[in-house]
């Protein structure tokens, strides 16, 4: 058996007992117990009454975080002409059109957020298969298919978080850093579980919140009361 660290050890016994907590108490507990020697980013995993292989359960949308995430969004645009200079002028990282599938399709792609222009979706459609298992492919749903190029970069740019349902019914992100002020976590939590609280599809049976959670990179998980989390 693999032998646990020290700082492990005191973490798993900072959170034992702590169950369905506050979500002031997740946060204090969650930012006190990142040692790790980089910023950790502070996660939320949020289980749902759902079955994602159905369309009218399937849980997708997109929240701005009152505070940010703390990470730099590297965004990639597939445009031509004025959006391409668009997207340039508005701090896109890589544009492109048949070029810049070229490049995805050989494997390299280095960036977090994908947008296009809707006459791009034919090139980006062929990318399918790279992009949509990292969701990556663009959606007008969440607003990265648009020709407000502009607005969909700075939007990215300034910490604007998309989600989706997984199989299991599992949504996840990065909703900040163990850095940031602990009111400020608190107040991207709150955002989070809200955006996805209005995000309930038409088809979602009985309860649809199951376990909210919190955790760093480096740390162990603390589950949040859902009612608190929602503001009830």
């Amino acid at each position: 058996m693999a032998k646990i660290g020290k700082r492990t050890r005191a973490a798993r016994e900072a959170f034992e007992g702590k169950l369905n907590v506050t979500v002031e108490e997740a946060v204090a507990l969650v930012k006190n117990n990142a040692n790790a020697k980089f910023d950790e980013t502070v996660e939320i995993a949020m289980n749902l009454g759902v079955d994602p292989r159905h369309a009218d359960q399937m849980v997708r949308g997109k929240v701005a975080l009152p505070n940010g995430t703390g990470k730099e969004v590297r965004v990639a645009v597939f445009a031509r002409g004025e959006k391409a200079d668009e997207a340039k002028a508005a701090g896109a990282d890589v544009v492109g059109a048949e070029d810049l599938m070229e490049t995805v399709q050989g494997g390299k792609i280095d960036f977090d957020r994908c947008i296009a222009t809707p006459d791009m979706m034919p090139i980006v459609g062929r990318l399918g298969k790279v992009l949509g298992p990292r969701n990556l492919m663009p959606n007008p749903k969440v607003g990265t298919v648009t020709m407000d190029v502009k607005e969909a970069v700075e939007a990215a740019k300034g910490g604007e978080v998309q989600f989706k349902a997984e199989k299991a019914g599992v949504v996840h992100a990065g909703i900040g850093k163990a850095s940031f002020d602990e009111a400020k976590l608190v107040e991207n939590v709150r955002a989070f579980v809200d955006a996805v609280s209005k995000a309930k599809p038409t088809g979602a049976k009985g309860t649809y919140m199951t376990k909210i959670a919190i955790s760093s990179t480096m740390g162990p998980g603390v589950t949040i009361e859902v009612d608190n989390a929602l503001g009830n």
